[in-house]
């Protein structure tokens, strides 16, 4: 069949195609807000922002007699700031190849790139989680060191369907070998054929060359909170937008010592609790930091997620042995200065990613919007006629938020 030119639709269609196809962790996530953002007819611009209520809770009472609680409703925000694009040049030549000749030697490789980019962007959302399992630096090559992910989802009373788990490729394979030794024959297949790991434990698990890497700082020493903090310090109704806290911290080995985002630390005799019951739990609450933090003279401030509710419905911490946390000691999950993959095990609803149409440009012609599945791409030409040489520009706007990270756990190997 005669090829003909190619238009700047179809180009556009089957760039979208591939794309979606391409995309790993961003399919696994929350994409219902895309609708939340309304009908812009003529797209949207960076900075686009919706607003999402926070779940609320509330405490049963015993007995007939009616109390009755106000309803206290968090919010956050997620704003469409994350424009990404790749641009194509073709000559008038190359614009006459069938579509599927195009899409294999152009238009899929520079796909593979946006999607990893955009899994990327989703995947470094594990720094705003708090909850880590296992022992930093340990390889995932067995059951028994995947479990305690799908064990703390099920302690943090995370609903069971929708559960994902995305692995580095080397704890992919880790674990992948152990899959092979299963009496189990279709798992055990799909492990040594397509290396493909399946459903494990309820979590369907994929493996990804994007999972991110946490760097510690070079934080030391006898760490301590430093200044008040008590049941009085903070309640819900403060914090309900942000849940995020500013503690001091002091005791650090040196004076100029750092806290990298994305760390995790406990505090002692403070215990995570049920979330529904509210019963105090047998391990000890993580908190994630969520600003890099510099000491000075051995000390600094440190800002946590989530803040430390101590009583109420919101009520996330027992603390024990002690009315005021001034001096409780902090210990830190994994050692100073050391890189740890972030594999992650979470609900859909831990994060959120939207992808909106992009506005049409006054003055560009030819402009090609192409939706599907929840993505959308715009791509515009533009012509250089001194060397006939067409360039296609495809653009994707979208914005990404951890809007329950209670809802996932990072996961690490057993020592």
């Amino acid at each position: 069949m005669a090829n003909s030119i190619l238009t700047i639709d179809v180009i556009a269609k089957e760039a979208l195609m591939v794309l979606e196809n391409e995309l790993v962790a961003a399919k696994r996530v929350h994409r219902g807000l895309e609708s939340e953002f309304g009908n812009g007819r003529n797209g949207y611009q960076t900075g686009a922002t919706v607003t999402i209520k926070r779940p609320t809770d509330f405490t049963v009472r015993s007995g007939s007699n009616a109390s009755v609680q106000d309803v206290v409703e968090g919010s956050t925000t997620i704003t469409v700031d994350q424009q990404k694009g790749v641009d194509f040049a073709f000559t008038s030549q190359e614009l006459t190849l069938n579509i599927k000749d195009l899409s294999e030697r152009v238009i899929k490789p520079a796909m593979v790139q946006l999607a990893n980019r955009i899994d990327s962007d989703v995947l470094a959302l594990a720094t705003k989680v708090p909850n880590w399992v296992g022992t930093p630096g340990q390889l995932i090559n067995s059951f028994q060191d995947f479990a305690p992910a799908p064990q703390r989802l099920d302690e943090q009373a995370v609903m069971s369907d929708g559960r994902t788990a995305i692995l580095s490729p080397a704890d992919h394979w880790g674990m992948l070998g152990t899959q092979t030794n299963l009496y189990i024959q279709g798992a055990a297949n799909d492990a040594y054929r397509k290396g493909d790991l399946g459903r494990i434990g309820g979590v369907d698990t994929f493996m990804s060359q994007n999972v991110q890497t946490l760097t510690t700082g070079s934080r030391a020493g006898s760490i301590l909170i430093d200044l008040n903090i008590t049941a009085a310090t903070i309640d819900y109704a403060a914090v309900k937008d942000s849940m995020v806290q500013t503690i001091h911290m002091d005791g650090f080995a040196t004076a100029t010592d750092t806290v990298k985002a994305g760390e995790v630390f406990t505090i002692a005799g403070v215990y995570a609790v049920n979330p529904v019951t509210k019963t105090r739990l047998p391990w000890l609450k993580q908190f994630t930091v969520v600003a890099d933090a510099v000491c000075m003279s051995n000390e600094t401030d440190v800002q946590i997620y989530p803040a430390i509710i101590w009583s109420g419905a919101f009520k996330n911490v027992d603390v024990v042995g002690t009315a005021d946390l001034n001096n409780q000691a902090v210990s830190f999950v994994g050692a100073a200065g050391t890189s740890y993959a972030q594999n992650l095990a979470f609900h859909k609803n831990a994060f959120a990613l939207a992808i909106v149409p992009m506005v049409s440009p006054p003055g560009a012609v030819d402009v090609a919007r192409e939706s599907y599945k929840g993505v959308s791409v715009r791509m515009i030409p533009f012509y250089n006629g001194s060397s006939d040489v067409s360039t296609l520009r495809l653009d994707v706007l979208y914005g990404l938020k951890a809007i329950d990270p209670r809802l996932a756990t990072r996961v690490s190997g057993m020592a």
